[in-house]
């Protein structure tokens, strides 16, 4: 399997207005491949400005808030690419697109890290984060997986919240648990 980097990738739109999404950037060598669904507005930025920049940040609400529909997130330029990062981010790549290998479903976009740049320490994650970006994977995936597998997950994660969440975990987990009973009423 290869290494995969949860983060916030940050693209510019036809009037280079910053458009925020949360992906998994996939490791390839010396590459970092972004591979947006088809339809997706980080696709369309992409092809028509190949630059991104990807926000490592310790703040868990913009990743639950980009799943959810609330991608309203202070950003500022960035310095070699044509792009911005998170306000809040612990860490930046401004990154390249070198290539592109085409896909009906998910094109990949090969991409060289330009510049990297650290803003503050990396505490690193708590169970309760970690457990919301796990649940903001599967709030993308609710369509793909049978109901089952989503109730499994939810119980196992919300031990993490219930034992270390703080105010921004419990926000966020909040955000996704109104998206799932959202999806559970619809499928109803």
């Amino acid at each position: 399997m290869p290494r995969i980097v949860e983060t916030i990738v940050t693209t510019l739109d036809a009037d280079g207005e910053p458009y925020i999404a949360p992906l998994g950037l996939i490791a390839d060598g010396d590459s970092w491949i972004i591979a947006p669904f088809r339809p997706s507005r980080t696709l369309e930025n992409l092809q028509s400005r190949p630059f991104a920049v990807a926000s490592h940040t310790d703040d868990v609400r913009v990743f639950a808030g980009g799943v959810t529909g609330r991608k309203s997130w202070p950003t500022v330029p960035v310095e070699h690419v044509p792009g911005a990062r998170l306000a809040s981010a612990v860490s930046h790549w401004e990154l390249a697109v070198d290539r592109l290998t085409d896909d009906a479903q998910r094109p990949r976009f090969f991409c060289r890290i330009v510049n990297a740049q650290s803003h503050r320490p990396w505490e690193g994650f708590n169970r309760a984060q970690a457990a919301v970006l796990e649940c903001a994977v599967l709030v993308t995936r609710l369509k793909m997986l049978p109901p089952e597998k989503i109730d499994n997950e939810l119980k196992y994660l919300e031990i993490a919240i219930s034992k270390t969440a703080g105010p921004r975990e419990e926000e966020a987990w909040g955000w996704l648990m109104e998206k799932i009973d959202a999806w559970r009423a619809e499928s109803a």
